[in-house]
Order: structure tokens, then C-alpha cells, then sequence
């Protein structure tokens, strides 16, 4: 494997793992709230088929993000209200979540386009492009470090840069603010957070908005960004994998930031080589393809008794009287 064959594979990997990353950092505001999300997946979904909606429409991508987030962030208004102040099982409302998710995407397809659930491909202005970095095309052949700067870091959508951007934020909002701490507080010990004067439910609910914009901007990437297009059940189960990554993580953004880059990279050495020849065997295309799920179930199965969630997660709030 030469050196411009394993800088494809990591320029594939990093746009294969931004979705998966906005994802993660999503559940990751919800779930350090006590809020636990299996309503990633339907709110991407959803997102993914608002942006590209709107995008093809009207051929502005904008317009199409700002479609995807409203989309997403009426699902965590439903999830919200449904787990927040009906206090209902969280994990049943994020299941309901994914499949109204699931078939309302279709039925609007069908009903708006008539391509069976599919949009119209985007082209041209309709889709984010990449942007090439200052310098990037005057250093390109720099020995490595040009190639790495100019092939690797540049030419990427705009969200791209924004994901990245976002793991920084995340830690400095979460870590180093007061907003921060309250929302750890709240996933942790709802009722000291209560006693302080600090209302449990606006904090919550504030955690599902932030759940909502991030699952719209790694939908709209979906969509206008990695794809041309929505086209039924486009996300594949990477809200599953975001959480699978998340635990992985341990809650934690730095760790979630290369939790989701091995998933990306698995799944773009999938793409890459369908069938692996290692020599003595050949590894099959549907094994490769499945590697990704592969690991969530490994994740699941390994991580899950050791990396310890919020404590106060999964639990609805009752204000003591």
C-alpha cells in the first residue's frame, strides 16, 4: 500500500466519519443530560430528507441545512415533550422516533417527487462543494506534508471543518462553563441541580435543542453533503453507530472525535477493498461491508458494563413536593 493509497483512505474515512461524529456529539448533549437518545437515527433521517428536499427545490444547499435542522429539530421536540414533560420511556419514544421517521421520509417522497421516497439528484449548486484550503494547490508537492495538507486536510465541505470545530466546543461548553456544568450536574443528580434553584426541565430541554441542531447538520451532510440526493433509509443505522461510538467514548468529545474516525476508517477500507486478499484468504465483500456493525456489536457487548453513563440517565425527573 503505497503512501497516496492510504491518503484516499483517510480523506474517505474522514468525510465517512463527520456524519457519524455530529451524530455522536448529539447524543452526547442529550445523554450527559439524563436524556438517553435512540432517536438519533430518525432525526438524521429526517434531516437528510428535509435538506435534500428543500436543496433540490430550490438549488441552494443553505436553504436545504437550515430545512434538515427544522426537520430534526421537530422529532427532538416530539422526543423532548414525550420524554421531558410526559416523562415517558425514553428509549420507546426514540424507537418511535426512527420509525416515524422512517416511513413518514418515504411518504413524502412519493407524495412530493413521485421517485419511490427518492429526491431529485442534486448537481452543481444544489450540494456543498469542497473547499480548497489557502496555499493547498502551492504545496501539494511538498514531499508529505504538502501531500497530507493538500489532499488530506483540504478539499472538504464546509461541514466537514464545522464537525471538526465542534469537538473543541463541545469540551469548552461542557467542561469549562457554567451551562456545562449544570447540564452534567442534571445528568448526574437531577434533584441537587433542583434544590439550587436551577430548572431541571429548561436544562433538558435545552440538551434536546442542542441533540436536534447537531442530528440536522449530520443529516443535511448526509444528503448535501457525502450524497447527492436522499434515497429511503440513507442514514444505515449510523444513529446506532453514533451511539455505539459514544459509548465507546465514555461521553467524552476528544474521545468521541476518534471513537468515530474508526468506524470511518472501517468503513472506508470496506469500500476501498470489497474483497480483501490477505494471501492465504480472501476476505468477502459482505464481510467487509459488514465490519462497521461488527464493532457496534463488539462495542456493545465489551464496553457497555465498563463505561459507566450518567447516572441519572434513562430516568424521568419527578419534582419532590
Amino acid at each position: 500500500m503505497d503512501f497516496a493509497t492510504i491518503i484516499q483512505i483517510l480523506d474517505s474515512a474522514i468525510r465517512l466519519m463527520t456524519p457519524l461524529l455530529l451524530a455522536c456529539l448529539a447524543g452526547l448533549y442529550s445523554e450527559r443530560s439524563g436524556v438517553f437518545d435512540i432517536g438519533l437515527e430518525g432525526k438524521m433521517l429526517m434531516a437528510a430528507f428535509s435538506s435534500a428536499a428543500v436543496a433540490a427545490v430550490t438549488g441552494n444547499p443553505w436553504l436545504g441545512l437550515l430545512a434538515g435542522i427544522g426537520g430534526s429539530m421537530a422529532l427532538a421536540a416530539i422526543h423532548g415533550i414525550a420524554s421531558i414533560t410526559f416523562r415517558g420511556n425514553q428509549l420507546i419514544a426514540g424507537v418511535a422516533i426512527n420509525f416515524l421517521a422512517s416511513g413518514l421520509t418515504i411518504l413524502m417522497g412519493q407524495r412530493f417527487f413521485g421517485l419511490g421516497g427518492r429526491t431529485p439528484s442534486l448537481t452543481g449548486e444544489g450540494r456543498f462543494g469542497e473547499i480548497t484550503l489557502p496555499l493547498a494547490d502551492t504545496l501539494r508537492n511538498v514531499p508529505v506534508l504538502g501531500r497530507i495538507y493538500a489532499d488530506l486536510i483540504s478539499g472538504h465541505s464546509i461541514l466537514v471543518y464545522v464537525a471538526f470545530a465542534l469537538v473543541p466546543l463541545t469540551w469548552w461548553v461542557l467542561f469549562r462553563t457554567r451551562f456545562g456544568l449544570r447540564l452534567r450536574a442534571v445528568g448526574e443528580n437531577p434533584a441537587s441541580v433542583d434544590t439550587a434553584g436551577v430548572s431541571v426541565t429548561r436544562l433538558r430541554f435545552a440538551a434536546i435543542a442542542i441533540c436536534g441542531i447537531l442530528c440536522g447538520l449530520a443529516g443535511a451532510y448526509l444528503a448535501t453533503g457525502l450524497s447527492a440526493g436522499f434515497v429511503k433509509e440513507m442514514t444505515a443505522g449510523r444513529g446506532f453507530i453514533a451511539l455505539a461510538a459514544l459509548i465507546f467514548a465514555k461521553w467524552r468529545p476528544w474521545a468521541a472525535l476518534f471513537s468515530t474516525f474508526l468506524f470511518g476508517l472501517l468503513e472506508a477500507i470496506a469500500n476501498r477493498y470489497p474483497d480483501l486478499d490477505m494471501g492465504l484468504i480472501t476476505v468477502p465483500s459482505m464481510f467487509m461491508n459488514a465490519l462497521p456493525y461488527i464493532l457496534t456489536v463488539i462495542i456493545l457487548a465489551g464496553f457497555v458494563g465498563r463505561a459507566i453513563p450518567p447516572r441519572a440517565g434513562g430516568e424521568p425527573y419527578v419534582k419532590e413536593r
